[in-house]
Formats: C-alpha cells, structure tokens, sequence
C-alpha cells in the first residue's frame, strides 16, 4: 500500500535504520516475519515501522476497552414541577431527585408553566431555590435556573466529596 519510492525506516527496538527503497524495506520486513507500517505520510521521505500489525491492533483494541470499562457513566434524570405544586408532592419530588443525586446521576429539575402562568416567572424560581436548598448535603447546583421557552430549568450534580471529608475527620481525630 505505500506508494512512493523511498521510506525512512524504523527497526522493532525503536532505532533508526536508515532510508531504503520501498521494496527493500517491505522485503526486511518480511524477512523478520513482520509488517511495514507507514508512521508519518507527511514526512519526507515518509517514515515507516517494522511491526506486527495484528498484534499492535489487538493491543489498541485492549487498551480502549479498559478504558471504556474504568469510565463513569453518568445520566441526567428529569423531575418536573409546576409552579403551583403542593407541599406533599414537591417532597414527593424532592426524594426522587435525592435519589438520583445519590445514586450519582445529574438532576435536571424543571418547572414547567402552562397558559399564563409565565407571567409569574418568580414562583418557578422560589420552587427551584427550596429543591436547592433541600438538596444542599447532597448535590451542588451545576446550572442554574435559565429558562428555555415555557420552561424553568435548573441542574443539580452529587457532591463529590462526601466520602473523603468524613474519612479525612476521623483521621484528624486521632
């Protein structure tokens, strides 16, 4: 596959050999029962690896799916309320989004406002400052309230350090 007649060639230990004509270097790879691999197309003469390709792929191959494993997957969960929502289901409410902050998904919490009540922006805004302050042992506001439409949101994270504060206290104690 490559296509020009001289490349700059680079031995398995990562020295330098030199620059051969093409087939000259495909040649001394296969010799060693390995591929020729084009590193730098750009550079001039292109620079090439002497390999095992298949087992070069298989490690990239390995070495992405370690780190799509050791990733965190985090959702945003949604919970909507009106502005004009009872006590018992704004609590109602509150424990689904302290669920989900402790569970350590992200929560959206929207206010929705039907017909006119959009006119009354303030009462959307005073429902999202008590779910903040509800939710204050157990996430942090990331976003806040911006409103989008007929729509009042607000996006709380987990606090991140819960954990390491209270192992940090008993520490100090001794």
């Amino acid at each position: 596959m490559i296509r020009v007649k001289e490349v700059s060639v680079i031995g398995t230990d990562g020295e330098q050999m030199g620059t051969f004509p093409t087939r000259e270097a495909i040649a001394l790879a296969q010799d060693q029962d390995l591929d020729l691999v084009e590193v730098s197309p750009n550079a001039n003469p292109p620079v090439c690896r002497v390999m095992d390709w298949g087992k070069h792929k298989y490690k990239a191959n390995k070495r992405a799916h370690e780190a799509k494993k050791n990733q965190k997957i985090i959702h945003l969960k949604e919970v909507k309320f009106r502005p004009n929502t009872d006590q018992h289901d704004f609590d109602f409410k509150v424990k689904h989004v302290q669920r989900f902050l402790e569970a350590g998904d992200k929560a959206k919490v929207v206010i929705f406002f039907k017909g006119r009540e959009i006119v009354h922006r303030e009462g959307g805004e005073r429902i999202l400052k008590r779910v903040a302050e509800a939710m204050e042992d157990y996430g942090v506001i990331e976003q806040n309230a911006k409103q989008e439409g007929r729509t009042l949101t607000m996006i709380l994270v987990p606090k991140g350090g819960n954990k390491k504060e209270s192992k940090s206290s008993q520490g100090s104690e001794g």
